[in-house]
């Protein structure tokens, strides 16, 4: 990837990144420090012009406190707080709108698809596409950790649901790794209206009505023992958002929203709140 010399980002003071890598977190302690050390060092050792943002959820652990750390030393690396714990899709939506890049991504924190599969999405974008997600089922054989058959059982059932209930014709809508043009993004994420797990789904339904390309991508992929996905509590959760989306657009409320939208092509989301650097001591 070569640096794009457009005019940047929140406060307009440094050049445009290539690409924004958006991470949310909440109570990571555990494995932050691990992913942190791997996209750091390989957006360093393949010279990817990338910032990286980091989104605590209003983790309870030292979550915060490990990037700051790790902050001093590496000022590509930005914090963003949210206000409280508001769910993934809030954190997601957050960073990406907040985010400079040309390319903005979403990966998870566990980083079950390895930060150099980045480079499947960027290259998916750069032939056309809108929207680039991850899939874990294009190509079984990338898996090099498969998941548990009962978690296989109902991912595919909640796929199914995906397709009979909001029409999505995909084979993988929950992989945690997507990417976007910053201008599509800048449009889907103000359209998206869930927080928590079953916001995947409601992001590419919007993508779609909205006409944008969206390819899907197989990547290499293992499965965490350490999600934290609840099949039974959060699959009915997800459920409900699903229905959710199917009745917002039918009472029309996305074509409403989507009317009044205008050009996006420098709006940037005013910061929650983004931490700023510490020194080096």
């Amino acid at each position: 990837m070569q640096p794009v010399p457009n005019e940047r980002s929140p406060d307009n003071t440094m050049a445009r990144p290539r690409l924004s890598i958006v991470i949310p977190a909440y109570n990571e302690s555990a494995r932050i420090e691990a992913a942190l050390s791997s996209v750091l060092g390989c957006v360093e050792s393949r010279h990817w012009d990338a910032e990286i943002l980091v989104v605590d959820d209003g983790s309870t652990d030292d979550t915060s406190a490990i990037i700051q750390r790790w902050m001093a030393t590496h000022p590509n690396l930005h914090l963003i707080q949210n206000p409280g714990n508001r769910g993934k899709g809030y954190s997601v939506r957050n960073g990406l709108l907040q985010s400079a890049g040309d390319i903005v991504m979403f990966t998870d924190a566990d980083l079950s698809a390895p930060i150099e599969e980045a480079e499947r999405l960027i290259e998916a974008l750069d032939a056309g596409a809108d929207v680039a997600i991850g899939s874990r089922w294009l190509d079984k054989q990338k898996q090099t950790v498969h998941q548990p058959l009962y978690r296989r059982f109902f991912g595919r059932c909640f796929n199914w649901v995906t397709r009979k209930v909001i029409g999505l014709p995909f084979k993988d809508t929950q992989c945690g790794f997507k990417a976007f043009r910053r201008d599509a993004a800048q449009i889907i994420f103000r359209l998206q209206t869930i927080e928590r797990w079953g916001f995947d789904p409601e992001i590419l339904f919007i993508a779609r009505k909205l006409k944008y390309n969206v390819v899907e991508v197989p990547v290499t992929w293992g499965h965490d023992e350490r999600s934290r996905i609840s099949y039974l509590k959060d699959g009915m959760k997800m459920l409900e958002e699903m229905a959710e989306i199917r009745a917002n657009s039918l009472r029309g409320r996305y074509d409403e929203a989507i009317a009044t939208m205008k050009d996006t092509s420098n709006m940037v989301t005013p910061q929650v709140e983004r931490t700023g650097h510490i020194e080096a001591r």
